[in-house]
């Protein structure tokens, strides 16, 4: 990826936050919570890729898909954080050991993490894709709490400079 060329920038709308702060109250997740905004942050980050490949947020349905992959073959890894170079597309080890999408998306929802508040208006970067076989292949590490301590879980990480570009993405990929 080049950092200054390949990021695709979406804007959240008022209507794609509230959208998706409806969804995330109705969806229950069984894993670690990291912050407060994780569930907001993954249905926004949904929305944002259905924005940028399909042309319009509202074409995606968020609990049509609870258990599988986002889209058919994508499966899209959002994170609330500064949008820089150094961060890493992360996928928990014990996710990836479930499904196997062909295709990983980063989503970066850029906002600061000491308050990690979304609003109308934030900016959100489509970094570039990592195929399935990359993701099994990239190192494992412990993650830590952002609380302090360990996490509990692994992650396979692989850099968001070494992704695809988004642009090489096959066009043709369906929503479900």
């Amino acid at each position: 990826m080049d950092f200054a060329r390949d990021p695709v920038r979406v804007v959240i709308s008022a209507e794609m936050l509230h959208a998706a702060e409806l969804a995330a109250s109705l969806s229950h997740v069984n894993r670690t919570i990291a912050s407060p905004v994780d569930t907001l942050t993954g249905a926004l980050g949904e929305m944002v890729w259905a924005q940028y490949y399909f042309g319009d947020w509202r074409k995606h349905n968020l609990v049509k898909n609870i258990g599988k992959s986002d889209f058919a073959q994508v499966e899209i890894k959002a994170s609330a954080f500064r949008f820089n170079p150094r961060l890493n597309l992360l996928v928990r080890a014990d996710y990836h050991a479930k499904r196997k999408p062909k295709y990983y998306v980063q989503v970066i929802i850029d906002v600061d993490p000491k308050n990690p508040r979304i609003v109308p208006d934030t900016n959100a970067f489509i970094c570039g894709f990592a195929t399935g076989d990359e993701v099994e292949r990239a190192p494992l590490r412990d993650e830590k709490s952002k609380r302090g301590g360990g996490a509990g879980f692994r992650t396979k990480f692989i850099p968001i400079l070494k992704l695809h570009p988004i642009s090489e993405l096959p066009k043709d990929l369906k929503q479900f």
